[in-house]
């Protein structure tokens, strides 16, 4: 009978697996080694010229900021010398007259003895307020010579100006058929820019964006293509005007709009969005209704409400 042959032990050996694995693990640390020292490279993720600009663009926008309350000063002041100023003339306009009764006749001046007396009177504390009337107009021009002088000293020089802001397209970009159309929101009021070739402001209170006649006729032309889209560009304190104007857009017009926050205050630069802009025609010269009477506007023509972007 034949033999069975025994079965021999087949060894496997790992060393070259242990090897392979090493040099992956190694590999892995180096290159990680090599990111840590490139980022450690930059100023908290952002270039040092970036961060210069920045803090030097929050400088300006502080003195910008006093430059405003100043100015809010000085108009406070001219408007109180201009009010004296017409209290003066007024008043000197009675001294002429009651001089006149004063020259009159003499049966004229025994039959109103008593009369001119009461208005002689008059006639001095009038001219004692006159008096204090002129003091304090002297007082209130030399603060505005002074206020007038500080503001110039503090205008920005025409080499400080606060840079633009370059608006960039987000992710990946628009169709080539979208006709995207910007308002920008801030301090109360919206503001067209350049849908018929002209800027136009507005103010954001809500009766004025239901009753304005431009703006209703900027979002009915838009309302007539599908293609229509509206980016607002949000200031810092222009959210509220962002609701009025885009709900007003979304709701009653069926229009998409988009939302995009603009840093600082710096004027807007639309370059990289000029392939996309649309034009519309321009709207009627009638003056929109005074808020509050205004009619309700004609709504768009119907049509499906496209998908929201923002």
């Amino acid at each position: 009978m034949a033999k069975h042959k025994k079965k021999g032990s087949e060894e496997i050996l790992l060393i070259p697996f242990l090897d392979i694995l090493c040099s992956l693990i190694g590999v892995l640390v180096l290159i990680i080694v090599v990111l840590c020292v490139s980022m450690t490279e930059q100023t908290d993720g952002r270039p040092e010229a970036e961060v210069e600009m920045a803090q030097e663009a929050k400088k300006l926008r502080k003195e910008i900021k006093e430059r405003e309350v100043k100015e809010i000063v000085l108009k406070e002041k001219i408007a109180t010398l201009e009010s004296l100023q017409k209290q003066i003339d007024e008043k000197q306009q009675r001294f002429i007259k009651l001089r006149k009764l004063l020259t009159t006749s003499q049966e004229i001046m025994d039959a109103n003895l008593k009369i001119s007396q009461q208005m002689q009177k008059e006639l001095d504390d009038l001219l004692t307020e006159i008096f204090g009337l002129k003091e304090q107009q002297k007082e209130s021009q030399a603060e505005i010579t002074k206020l007038l002088a500080e503001l110039k000293k503090r205008q920005v020089p025409a080499d400080k100006k606060i840079p633009p802001v370059i608006v960039q397209p987000s992710g990946s970009g628009m169709p080539e058929d979208t006709k995207a159309y910007f308002v920008e929101a801030g301090s109360g009021a919206l503001k067209i820019l350049g849908a018929w070739g002209e800027d136009y402001r507005l103010s954001a209170a809500a009766e004025v964006v239901v009753a304005d006649v431009a703006y209703n006729h900027f979002l009915t032309e838009l309302a007539k293509n599908p293609k229509s889209f509206i980016l607002f560009l949000v200031r810092d304190d222009g959210q509220g005007a962002f609701n009025n104007g885009a709900g007003r857009a979304e709701s009653d017009y069926k229009i998409r709009v988009g939302k995009l926050p603009v840093p600082g205050r710096g004027v807007l630069d639309l370059a990289l969005f000029e392939k996309y802009r649309g034009k519309i025609t321009p709207p009627p010269a009638a003056a929109a209704p005074a808020p509050g009477k205004a009619p309700p506007p004609a709504g768009p023509k119907k049509a499906e409400a496209p998908k929201k972007t923002t």
